[in-house]
This record gives structure tokens, sequence and C-alpha cells, in this order.
């Protein structure tokens, strides 16, 4: 498993970097080094912790994003949301190649922040929620149940609340308010996904409609 975790970061991590150098037509882009670094380092230690912490969970991370048991409309989605990243990550590296952005530094920090809480936030929803698979469906064979504790006291969806920082991070931290303009097209997918989630939760899982009931919110408290 430990293998097939590190094979997956370096993989993602090398993609993600062949796309950006590809469409910056540079390899000088010093903060894409800064994520790309970043995330082939921390991605091993996250795991390495979640190896620790919940096996079974970092098994189910591990499998692939389309499943035979996942409902079709999430198989599309997952399918969408592959292309949205795509064209996102090019955007990203056209607009470092034609300098259409012009980022102060301060925000670059920031987006490096951000993109750092993004990875701590997951897992801290990780370490609440041992259910958290990559795709929709109803673990019964695991025995889920319902979580409402930790961030899930507050939203029943923490995990896509926490990519907002990511969605926002990347590209601050890239320089590129064109990414930066993109992010929304994200928080519509997720909205996607999260009625998807529901609609399975809902008919399938023991005690999810009086949980929706007690947490009101599903993406951000006081908001949605």
């Amino acid at each position: 498993m430990i293998v097939r975790l590190l094979l997956q970061n370096m993989i993602f991590t090398v993609a993600m970097g062949a796309l950006l150098f590809a469409s910056a037509g540079t390899l000088h882009w010093p903060s894409a080094w800064a994520f790309l670094i970043t995330s082939a380092l921390l991605g091993p230690l996250c795991g390495w912790w979640l190896y620790r912490l919940d096996p079974a969970l970092l098994a189910e991370r591990l499998r692939p994003v389309i499943q035979k048991d996942q409902p079709p409309a999430d198989k599309a989605f997952v399918t969408a949301l592959i292309a949205a990243m795509l064209a996102w990550l090019v955007v990203m590296g056209l607009d470092r190649r034609w300098l259409w952005s012009d980022m102060p530094l301060a925000l670059q920090v920031l987006g490096f922040v951000l993109f750092v809480l993004c990875m701590l936030f997951t897992m801290s929803v990780f370490r609440e929620n041992s259910f958290a698979a990559p795709v929709v469906k109803l673990q019964a064979e695991r025995a889920q149940h319902v979580i409402s504790t930790g961030p899930y006291a507050h939203v029943r969806h923490p995990m896509y609340s926490g990519m907002i920082l990511f969605f926002a991070g990347l590209p601050l931290l890239l320089g590129s308010w064109w990414g930066l303009a993109m992010a929304p097209l994200f928080l519509a997918l997720f909205a996607v996904r999260i009625g998807i989630e529901e609609r399975t939760l809902r008919e399938g899982l023991p005690g999810y409609i009086d949980y929706a009931t007690r947490v009101r919110y599903r993406l951000v408290p006081g908001v949605w």
C-alpha cells in the first residue's frame, strides 16, 4: 500500500508539473516549483500518517476514482471534474507564458498558506471520518455510519469546504488571476456532487436524514 501511495503521488505530481510547465513554456517558475515540491513532500507524509491512523481509509483513498458500484451521475461528475482541472492548470500555465497577471508577492504567500491549510484541514476530516471515500457510495461492508463530530458538527461536507482553500490558494500561489476567476466553476461542480451524495446518503444510510436536520449547512456555515 505504501508503494502504491508513493507511486500515485509521484505520477500525480509529475503530471501536474508537466501540464503547468508545458503550457507556461518555461521551467523558470519558482511558485510552481514551490507547489510541486510541497506536494511531493506532504503527499507521502500525509499518506504515512493516514496509514498509521486508519489503513482501511488509506486503502479506500487509493482506489480508482471510477468504480463499478458508483452512481452513474457521480461517474459523470468525476469526468467533468478531471476535465475542468486539466483546463484550469493549462490556463494558469498560459497565464504565466503570456504574463497576463501581476500578482503581488503577499498574495502568492497567502496562496501557499491556503494550500497547506487545505491539506491540514483534509487530514482533520480523515481523522473524523473513516468512510471518506473518493467516490460516492455506501460502504456496508465497512459498517458505515453517520459521522457528526469534528468538522461534521458544523457542515455536512467538510471535505469540499477544505477544497475551497485549494482552489483559491493555488492560483494565488501561482500568480494567476485567470486561475482564480475559474474557482467558482469548481464550487458549482462540488454543489452538483453534494446533491448526488446527499441523495445516496438519505436513501441508504440510516440516521442521515436526522443528521441533516440537525446540521443545516452543507458547505459553508451560515451560507449554504
